[in-house]
Formats: C-alpha cells, structure tokens, sequence
C-alpha cells in the first residue's frame, strides 16, 4: 500500500463514522480507528494519519486493510479473545463458600484451603478444583477460615 493510499468508504460507512463522536457510547479505541478511518478516506499520507491520531504506521496500515477485507465493524471493533474457561462457575463458587461459612469436618478445628478443596470434590460440588482456585475464590470474598478469631476478655477482678 502507498503512504498516499486514498480509501474508498461508502456513503454509510461515511456517516457512521462521523456519527461516533457525537453519540459517547464508544471507547476511545473505537474512536481512534474511526478517526483513522476518516483521515485516510480524505485522502492523508499513512505517516500523517499516524502522527496526528498518535497510533504506530503498522496500526494505520492494519486498521486500513481490515476495512478493505472485512469491512467497517472489523476495522472499528477487535473480535473475541478466546481466554480460559473459569474453573467455576457462579453456583459452584457459592456452594463452596457456603461449605467454608459452615463449621469444618469432624477432627478438624478449622478449613484450610487444601481441605476446602478435597471437601469440595468429596461432597460433589465440583468434579475437580485445585487448591489456587479455591485461594483466589476466598481471596477475592475476603475470607480467612484458617485464621482462628481471639477474643480477649476482660476479666473481673473481686
């Protein structure tokens, strides 16, 4: 592509793009790729778009060669990142909770997070989980159940 690369928009897309700043619904990032967009249909130099938008020449280029092949929601919005999986789901996290809220197994004096986690399996509320899961789970709600609470008294004195 030529840094003086003129992009040819159809009318639509045109008024699309010069409506997104008026509506304050989009992110900045949708922003500066309809921004881009607008500066190249003028007719600007890839280098020139690049430095007033602020973006890298690779980005002008990208944002431009995904208009042309896939259209105008490709060039302004990223498709889905895959991600992992969460190693529970809502109920589940409730359920465990629940289960640490309540008093320990027999023989013990309180939950520790590898008990949590062999608890949990034990009584089915998950097929599997690992000790990481259920520290970030108690983490994350606050919860200490190893940590045996003292409560000093003040005693009386005759």
């Amino acid at each position: 592509m030529k840094s003086g690369y003129r992009m040819e928009q159809s009318a639509k897309d045109q008024q699309q793009i010069a409506a997104m700043p008026g509506k304050g619904r989009e992110s900045a990032r949708v922003l500066r790729r309809a921004m881009i967009l607008r500066q190249l249909n003028r007719g600007e130099k890839i280098v020139e778009v690049a430095a007033h938008v602020g973006v890298s020449r690779k980005t002008v280029r990208t944002i431009s060669r995904r208009y042309r092949e896939e259209g105008l929601e490709s060039a302004l919005h990223e498709k889905p990142r895959p991600g992992k999986r969460r190693a529970l789901d809502v109920k589940q996290s409730q359920r465990i909770i629940a289960m640490v809220c309540g008093s320990p197994p027999e023989g013990r004096a309180r939950w520790s997070v590898r008990l949590i986690a062999d608890e949990a399996v034990r009584r089915k509320l998950v097929p599997r989980v690992g000790r990481e899961t259920i520290r970030v789970l108690l983490e994350s709600h606050d919860l200490k159940p190893w940590r045996e609470k003292k409560l000093v008294r003040r005693g009386t004195r005759s």
